[in-house]
């Protein structure tokens, strides 16, 4: 998985994708999304750096099926607030 981490105002937003995805664009009826280098390009992680990534964020995205699911095994992503886009799987995550 790319793992990006970066901290804003707002707090640590971290994004998280598949390599198979990165450059990709998916969509769904009015939903589309391309997963851009300049916002999910980061560093080759594993399941452990992206679950620990994911246990301090604020907010996070996430693109691709190894990634969401991932996050739904650990309890971040509830598997009814997932988007389905035309070949892939999406998830926010915002802690309040």
């Amino acid at each position: 998985m790319i793992l990006n981490e970066r901290e804003t105002e707002e707090g640590l937003l971290v994004s998280v994708c598949d390599p198979d995805v990165m450059g990709e664009t998916f969509e769904n009826g009015k939903v589309s999304l391309t997963v851009d280098e300049e916002f999910y390009g980061g560093e080759e992680a594993d399941e452990q750096a992206v679950v620990e990534s994911l246990a301090k964020c604020t907010t996070a995205n996430l693109v691709g099926e190894e990634s969401v699911a991932l996050a739904i095994e650990h309890g971040f992503v509830d598997e009814e607030n997932v988007l389905d886009l035309g070949g892939t799987r999406h998830a926010q995550l915002l802690w309040m």
